[in-house]
């Protein structure tokens, strides 16, 4: 594969993508998205919307979805490092319910690639990040769903610290339990 190297996860349809560096004194250069190399990788996903956000130590964003159009996502950290899950919500999966963590900075440049089905979000662990992505589909606007970030179903371990005050929107701390989105479903 051209520049960059593609790890699959214990999760189908995961994928961690490590770019390719040319660094020198001067500084560096990388491709962050080629299409011919994430085709090639079986990510064949047409983006249609770049989004980026900045925030501080202890923002922890998620676990968001989409309930009618969902979204392909393709995520990486400019700035800081956060520790980025999605969880599979995929119905018929036999990883349904299960999560994975990748943690994403400035330093390692990874990206993770997340498929549609799967809920998102992620836990700011430097002092300020920058965190981009790329969607294969437009927001529309209340067709966001989201699942409690401490739901004991699906038991994230994010790293937190004992000094670290986890900082959410008024939104994220009345989200879904993963029971609740089951029954949503209708997957009792």
């Amino acid at each position: 594969m051209g520049q960059i190297t593609v790890e699959t996860c214990e999760i189908e349809g995961l994928k961690v993508i490590t770019p390719t560096v040319h660094g020198d004194h001067r500084g560096y250069f990388m491709e962050t998205y080629n299409y011919n190399d994430f085709k090639e990788a079986g990510i064949d996903v047409e983006f249609v919307q770049d989004n980026q956000s900045a925030s501080k130590k202890g923002v922890l964003r998620g676990l968001h979805f989409q309930w009618q159009y969902p979204q392909d996502k393709l995520v990486r950290v400019i700035k800081g490092e956060v520790f980025d899950v999605a969880v599979d919500l995929r119905e018929g999966s036999k990883t349904f319910g299960r999560w994975k963590g990748v943690l994403l900075s400035e330093e390692n440049k990874k990206q993770f690639f997340v498929p549609k089905g799967f809920a998102h979000g992620f836990l700011v662990l430097s002092d300020y990040a920058e965190f981009c992505y790329k969607c294969s589909d437009f927001y529309h606007p209340g067709d966001e769903g989201g699942i409690m970030y401490n739901d004991p179903d699906i038991a994230v371990e994010w790293p937190t610290t004992p000094d670290m005050e986890l900082l959410l929107s008024e939104k994220d701390k009345q989200q879904l339990s993963f029971v609740g989105y089951k029954k949503e479903k209708g997957l009792n």
